[in-house]
């Protein structure tokens, strides 16, 4: 019995983090009679745009280029590049880029390489707009992109912006491509519910904005500061919206090796989130936000990691004994690790075949937080990282 108890609590806590928490939220938002508010159009407070850059020359033209073509009045939008230890022809491209007529646009070089959030806290004297919102130099952003997220702050109660991420990959794409797509597909369904809820748990360094005057200097080890530091926000009583018409394009990573580089990061990045905001699980002083904090991070990043092979081992036990029903589901979370295991041969020979992908990415995803989990004991992960190579 206490096997079975083991076996059954822990199989339905991973159910509910993955696919029950969407169901429940859905059902949740439903039942409350959520009503989508009415955009703001004429709402076009003045923003300033930052882009952090590093080594970024085979993106910037087009992304500097793709920035400054934004639909959003140009009297009322400043363009800051940041390229912090930059050693390729990142400073040289923007130093010598013609702005349009019209538009402002500030470069800021150092040639030491401090980590994304010391070159972020560096301008943020610069910024003198009530809004600033922050893109990655490797994506490309739809044209109404700022229109789009700046209407969610017309509510005071607003305090950050998170835009979609979507990435592009061919219809023969790789593991990576094709797990990370659809990983990012769900995640989005997963945002949207969760802003109508209350709030959307992190914004992605892809495309995210805030109110200026809510920015706070943040631990300068801080492994994936934009999630930290949307949160710490949140932590203050404001919501995270969410802006899916808002949304920065970038490729896929190029290949399962590329996408591991990523992963492990954020991995080690989400245990010492999970651990220096360990106060928003307080449901009493957070409600609805401790809820969704405990379901959508601390659950995903450390319980699921840790139930995996405790579900495999009880299932095992318990097929051991005789039991034909647990007997068929090891033989189904068994199938589930071949077709990881085929998806992982067709990937390195580069023979492509989706529906095997996704367990495939699954099992690398989990992999990566082992990985993470030790370097955060470690202490070893370092805030300066090399970006992974997109497809």
């Amino acid at each position: 019995m206490l096997l079975k108890l083991i076996f059954w609590s822990a199989l339905l806590l991973v159910f509910y983090t993955f696919i029950g928490y969407g169901l429940l939220i859905w059902l949740l938002n439903r039942f409350r009679g959520y009503e989508k508010k009415e955009q703001v159009k004429d709402f076009e407070p003045p923003v300033t745009f930052v882009i952090p850059a590093y080594n970024e020359e085979r993106w910037i033209i087009d992304k500097v280029q793709n920035s400054v073509q934004l639909d959003y009045p140009s009297d009322k939008i400043n363009f800051l590049v940041v390229s912090d230890g930059s050693n390729d022809r990142t400073k040289e491209l923007v130093d010598h880029f013609e702005a349009p007529a019209g538009i402002q646009l500030r470069h800021f070089h150092e040639s030491a390489r401090r980590g994304k959030i010391t070159a972020v806290e560096r301008i943020m004297p610069f910024i003198d707009t009530p809004i600033a919102i922050f893109t990655d130099a490797n994506t490309m952003l739809n044209k109404s992109a700022v229109k789009n997220m700046v209407q969610h702050f017309a509510d005071p109660k607003i305090g950050v912006v998170a835009g979609e991420k979507r990435i592009s990959s061919e219809e023969s794409g790789a593991a990576a491509e094709v797990g990370e797509g659809f990983y990012w597909k769900y995640e989005s369904f997963l945002k949207n519910m969760d802003y109508q809820f209350y709030s959307v748990i992190g914004a992605a360094g892809e495309l995210f904005a805030i109110r200026t005057e809510l920015f706070e200097p943040i631990p300068k080890d801080s492994i994936i500061e934009d999630f930290y530091m949307t949160m710490n926000i949140a932590s203050k009583g404001y919501r995270i919206a969410y802006a899916p018409d808002a949304y920065a394009m970038e490729g896929g990573s190029a290949s399962v090796k590329e996408e591991l580089k990523r992963k492990i990061r954020i991995a080690a990045g989400g245990f010492q989130s999970v651990y220096r905001l360990a106060r928003l699980m307080n449901p009493f002083k957070y409600g609805r936000l401790a809820f969704q904090f405990l379901s959508r991070r601390v659950f995903r990043w450390v319980l699921v990691p840790i139930l995996l092979p405790i579900i495999l081992l009880t299932n095992a036990i318990l097929a051991w004994k005789g039991i034909q029903f647990y007997q068929l589901l090891l033989a189904l979370q068994v199938l589930f690790y071949f077709f990881a295991g085929i998806g992982y041969l067709f990937e390195k020979r580069k023979l492509r075949f989706k529906i095997l992908f996704i367990p495939y990415y699954f099992c690398v995803m989990h992999y990566a937080v082992y990985k993470g989990f030790a370097r955060f004991l470690k202490g070893n992960q370092s805030v300066l990282w090399e970006r992974a190579k997109r497809a």
